[in-house]
C-alpha cells in the first residue's frame, strides 16, 4: 500500500526512556507505564512457554521431550484441563505432566449474563487474589472474546472505569491466553446458547493498556495464531490489539510480523481535548499517534481502525467531526482507516453521558461525507458492567 502523502515523522523517543509517572493537572491519577512492584509472579505455564523451553520443563520433570507436545494437544486443541482425560497418556505421568505445565492460574468468581446468555462477562481472581474480567460476546456469524491484559489500568482516562482503578499489575501471558481457552472452553461445554461453537476473534480492549505489557501481550498473540500443539491456531486478522497510543509500541507491533488488527483509542482530533480525556496525550500528540497507526497500516496492509468514544457536549461537535477527517485524510484516502464511534458507556461518578442521537448521526453522516469508512459500535453487556470502559473487576 502507498500513501498520497510523504512519510510522517515521529518521535524518537521510547516507553523506556520516558518518564515512568507523569502527573496530569486536573486528574487525581498520574499516567503510569510500569506496574507496581509484587510480592509474587504467576506460576509458569504452558502457555507461557514456546516448544524448547516446554520440552526443556518436561525433561527436567524426568518425562520424555514429546510428552510436552502431547500435552499442547490436550490444553489447545481439546481445551482439556482435567488431566484424567488425557487418556494417551499413561496415568502416572498424568499428574506431574499437569503440575509442570498447566498450574491452576484463574478461578471463577462470578459469571454475568446479558443478551439471552450470548454475553458473559467472568470474574476472575488470579493466583495472587487479583481480580480481572473478560467478556464473551456471542453473534449469529462469530464469537469474540474481549481479555485483559493487566489488572486494572495506568493511562488514567477520566471517563473508563478501569483507568481510574489505576494499575495493580501486568498479566503474564498464560493469564491472558487462558482467557481465551477458558472461553473456548465454555462454548465446548454448552455453557453459551447456539450450540457448539469456537472463539473466531479476540479483542485486547478489556482491562488494562495492552502494549504497556507489551512483552507478554506479543507472546499470547503468538500463541493464539500458532497451530496445535503450540497455540490456537487462530487467524491473526481475528485479533485486534487497542492501543491508547503508545507511540513506539505501535512501531514495534509492526515488525513483529503478526497481521493483526490496530485499535487506535483517539476519543479527540485535537490535542487540548485529548490531553484531557486520554492523558498519554501529553506524552505523544495526535499527530504522532495517528501518524504511527498510518505507519502500521502501510507496512502490514492492515487497515486500523480509530476509536473514538461519543461524550455528550465533550467531543461530539460537528467542527470535531471535520476536524478528525482532516487528520486521517491527510495521510491519504487509500482504506488505510476506520472508524469506530462508540456512544459512551455509563460509569460509576462519571460527570459525563453518551451523545444524542441526532447528534451521533450527524458525526457519522460528516465522516461518511468525506468518504471515510464509519461504524457505530453494537454495544453489549451495559446492563452488567460488561461494555467498553465498564470493566473494573469489584464484587467477589
Amino acid at each position: 500500500m502507498t500513501a498520497t502523502t510523504p512519510e510522517p515523522t515521529h518521535s524518537s523517543g521510547s516507553v523506556d526512556q520516558a518518564d515512568r509517572t507523569v502527573s496530569t493537572p486536573g486528574l487525581p491519577l498520574p499516567l503510569v507505564f510500569d506496574e507496581p512492584p509484587r510480592r509474587s509472579k504467576p506460576p509458569r505455564h504452558l502457555a507461557d512457554l514456546d516448544t524448547a523451553a516446554r520440552r526443556e520443563a518436561v525433561t527436567r520433570a524426568g518425562m520424555p521431550a514429546f510428552r510436552a507436545n502431547q500435552v499442547g494437544h490436550h490444553y489447545f486443541a481439546r481445551l482439556v484441563d482435567d488431566p484424567d482425560q488425557m487418556t494417551d497418556l499413561p496415568a502416572a505421568l498424568r499428574e506431574p505432566l499437569a503440575e509442570a505445565l498447566l498450574p491452576t492460574l484463574m478461578t471463577p468468581v462470578t459469571v454475568r449474563s446479558a443478551d439471552g446468555g450470548t454475553t458473559r462477562k467472568t470474574l476472575w481472581r488470579l493466583h495472587d487474589g487479583t481480580l480481572v474480567e473478560c467478556v464473551l460476546m456471542r453473534y449469529p456469524d462469530r464469537v469474540t472474546m474481549c481479555v485483559s491484559s493487566q489488572a486494572g489500568c495506568g493511562m488514567a482516562c477520566p471517563f473508563c472505569a478501569t483507568g481510574q482503578g489505576g494499575l495493580q499489575r501486568n498479566l503474564s501471558t498464560a493469564e491472558i491466553v487462558e482467557q481465551v481457552v477458558a472461553g473456548a472452553r465454555s462454548l465446548q461445554r454448552g455453557e453459551v446458547p447456539g450450540g457448539p461453537g469456537r472463539v473466531s476473534n479476540v479483542v485486547f480492549m478489556g482491562m488494562g493498556e495492552p502494549l504497556a505489557n507489551y512483552a507478554a501481550v506479543v507472546g499470547a498473540l503468538r500463541r493464539l495464531v500458532e497451530p496445535s500443539p503450540s497455540g490456537l491456531g487462530m487467524s491473526a486478522r481475528g485479533i485486534t490489539v487497542s492501543t491508547v497510543g503508545l507511540v513506539p509500541r505501535i512501531q514495534q507491533l509492526a515488525d513483529e510480523g503478526l497481521p493483526v488488527t490496530l485499535a487506535l483509542s483517539l476519543h479527540a482530533p485535537d490535542d487540548e481535548l485529548r490531553d484531557e480525556l486520554v492523558p498519554v496525550n501529553t506524552r505523544w500528540k495526535v499527530t504522532e499517534a495517528v501518524g504511527a497507526a498510518w505507519e502500521y497500516a502501510s507496512r502490514t496492509g492492515r487497515r486500523v481502525s480509530i476509536e473514538y468514544a461519543l461524550i455528550k457536549d465533550v467531543n461530539d461537535q460537528g467542527w470535531r467531526a471535520d476536524l478528525l477527517a482532516d487528520v486521517l485524510l491527510s495521510y491519504g484516502d487509500w482504506g488505510w482507516v476506520h472508524v469506530n464511534l462508540i456512544p459512551l458507556n455509563p460509569t460509576p461518578g462519571s460527570r459525563w453521558t453518551a451523545s444524542r442521537r441526532e447528534v451521533e448521526r450527524e458525526f457519522v453522516r460528516r465522516l461518511q461525507a468525506r468518504r471515510i469508512s464509519t461504524t457505530v459500535r453494537d454495544t453489549r453487556g451495559r446492563e452488567i458492567d460488561g461494555a467498553c470502559g465498564q470493566l473494573a473487576a469489584t464484587g467477589g
